[in-house]
């Protein structure tokens, strides 16, 4: 994976025990070294892999809110360089993190950088944790490392998409917050950034144009199946790439005629499909399953099994499995062995 580092930048933030927040920023830009490179290539990866990240842009309701983004546009336009956009960057985070009570430090890390024909701004609260490490004298030592594995507050900005298309809701990315503290309480909002695009809303939409085509198409229950499970592939491949969904591309590859059936079907609908959808692991994955969860019971199977190993009865609110799985089988035959003893 190859990365073009034009400017990268870290500056520390801490909390002082008496809840102050400060931050130490650096006077200059990052080398691009081996080493940095690498970093950011990681980030990178880390990043395209995780799931269920939000999409937004950013916001102006007229009370300054978009004082980081003009800070970026200047430094865009060259009027202003690098390292005085990252210092009032980290101005506005240490600001915002003064609103809250909650300890956080860490490196904040502006990166931009090209990857293939698209250029990022990489913004990420990256946390530090002590290890313990051996030398080349084999002497036990304990230092510090960046925890990229754990990546949670991080957004990307897609600066080639938001000059292209200044009135998009998507161009900036977002890792969704751990549970309990959501990453828009600080992160989002001292970029001035509001959530827009509905990732989750996009693929219930393409399951729906699917399954409609499907039916419109008057194929039968094993070319369903068959259908269902091409889209899957195709949007999975996608997926495990970091690659976004093209609705067009799609088409292509599961229709077998040269009109691009599906994507005409789902213009003509009126489906308002996105051209390119982040593809969402969970949602999709009911291409191929059926899962639900409730009043401690949960219940998963492959569509294929309906009216053959799983019948469904939806009158009497009955569920029947025909063939027990195995491990859950031999677990019921202990305990009900134990229960009779």
């Amino acid at each position: 994976m190859s990365v073009t580092i034009k400017h990268i930048i870290l500056h520390q933030i801490n909390t002082t025990s008496e809840g102050d927040v400060t931050f130490e920023a650096r006077d200059e830009v990052l080398s691009p070294t081996q080493d940095v490179e690498l970093l950011v290539s990681e980030l990178h990866r880390i990043y395209n892999t995780k799931q269920g990240k939000g999409y937004g842009f950013f916001v102006d309701d007229g009370e300054g809110e978009r004082v980081f983004a003009r800070a970026l546009s200047n430094y865009l336009d060259q009027d202003n360089d690098f390292v005085a956009f990252s210092k009032q960057a980290i101005k506005l985070l240490q600001t915002e993190l003064s609103k809250y009570n909650f300890a956080e430090q860490g490196y904040l890390m502006l990166a931009n950088y090209t990857h293939i024909a698209s250029h990022y701004l990489f913004v990420a609260l990256i946390s530090p944790k002590d290890s313990i490490a051996v030398n080349d004298d084999l002497d036990v030592r304990s230092n510090q490392h960046l925890e990229l594995n754990n990546l949670q507050l991080a957004a990307r900005i897609d600066l080639t998409m938001w000059q292209a298309e200044p009135d998009s809701q998507r161009f900036i990315s977002f890792i969704r917050g751990r549970a309990g503290r959501k990453v828009s309480d600080f992160f989002l909002d001292f970029m001035g950034c509001k959530e827009g695009f509905n990732v989750k809303e996009q693929n219930k939409k393409l399951l729906h144009a699917v399954e409609d085509y499907c039916d419109a198409s008057d194929l039968n229950r094993s070319e369903k199946e068959q259908y269902r499970e091409k889209v899957f592939n195709y949007c999975k491949d996608k997926i495990d790439n970091g690659e976004e969904i093209g609705v067009k591309q799609l088409s292509q590859q599961i229709s077998d005629d040269s009109q691009q059936g599906f994507y005409q079907y789902a213009a003509k609908q009126g489906y308002e499909l996105e051209e390119e959808i982040p593809g969402d692991r969970a949602t999709l994955r009911q291409l191929k399953k059926f899962s639900g969860t409730g009043n401690g019971v949960s219940v998963g199977f492959e569509q294929k099994h309906i009216g053959e190993r799983v019948i469904v009865d939806l009158a009497n609110d009955t569920l029947t499995i025909v063939g027990i799985p195995p491990n859950l089988r031999e677990q019921l035959t202990r305990r009900l062995e134990t229960d009779h003893d």
